[in-house]
């Protein structure tokens, strides 16, 4: 029982990773961005990470992480199911490990803000 707020971080910042994933899969009308292209989209996988960072009171890097990398399957299928896109299997994958990248720099972000507001005190 002592570790059931890690894994209340965790499914919060999956389910929060899988609404990101959905919203910008609309949105990305039937491809993902072309290289070269600035995809500012994946920083919304930032809020999850925060999120799921804010939520734990241990090992604050590694929920979003595990958020991320447990929601990443479902968030495969969907892209692949939805966009009936032409985009290579590891296209695919490699903007979805960008958008793990993002969500544990969320988390990161979160304990640096953290640290400042705390240190000012």
């Amino acid at each position: 029982m002592k570790n059931r707020r890690s894994w209340v971080g965790v499914i919060c910042c999956a389910l929060l990773f899988i609404v990101v994933c959905f919203m910008l899969a609309v949105n990305m009308n039937g491809a993902l961005p072309v290289s070269g292209n600035p995809e500012l989209g994946l920083l919304l996988f930032t809020v999850p990470g925060v999120v799921g960072a804010s939520v734990v009171r241990r090992r604050k890097a590694i929920v979003p992480l595990l958020g991320a990398g447990l929601a990443t399957p479902l968030c495969y299928l969907l892209i692949h199911m939805h966009l009936n896109t032409v985009d290579s299997y590891w296209q695919i994958g490699a903007w979805l490990l960008s958008a793990i990248f993002w969500c544990g720099f969320g988390g990161l972000l979160y304990l640096f803000v953290r640290r400042l507001v705390r240190h000012k005190k």
